[in-house]
């Protein structure tokens, strides 16, 4: 009984809180060289432009923390290792995971990770690592599927008449 008069007691002091956090004019400690005569003055939101939690979320920064992904490679991997189950994906990183999945007329299950990490339709802008259950493939199988998908990534590019 005294639980749920407390838990909402909780969840109305968390709304207000959030609320007054999106304020426009946050109090802020006086300092040297802006003295103001009760010793409290409010932010210009015009002067210190991100001062409330909305600004924080509209403001678009390239800290390069995005990578731009080639968009032939990225369509190319997922056709090619389409029998593999995609587990995750991040195309703003680059990053496709699958989990285990067996090709068609295959016996042994494998699972990839799929990295596009440049916009440049080469070699050098795709890692591919691939797994069985018994730990990673030989070079050679693994080199073959990135030759696969960047034959394939080269045969979009092809017909979407971009050369």
């Amino acid at each position: 009984m005294f639980a749920k008069p407390m838990t909402k007691f909780a969840l109305i002091a968390v709304l207000a809180v959030s609320v007054a956090a999106c304020s426009r004019n946050r109090v802020a400690t006086p300092t040297p060289d802006a003295p103001s005569s009760n010793g409290v003055f409010y932010e210009n939101s015009d002067t210190n432009p991100g001062t409330t939690i909305w600004e924080a979320l509209r403001k678009e920064t390239d800290d390069g923390s995005r990578v731009a992904v080639n968009r032939y490679l990225w369509n190319a991997s997922l056709e090619v290792l389409d029998f593999l189950p995609v587990q995750s994906v991040d195309p703003f990183s680059g990053v496709i995971v699958t989990g285990y999945g067996t090709p068609p007329g295959g016996g042994r299950a494998y699972r990839a990770t799929i990295y596009v990490k440049d916009p440049a339709l080469d070699a050098r802008s795709l890692n591919v690592s691939i797994m069985t259950r018994g730990g990673p493939v030989a070079e050679g199988t693994q080199r073959a599927v990135e030759d696969a998908i960047l034959t394939r990534a080269r045969q979009l590019r092809v017909a979407d008449k971009r050369l």
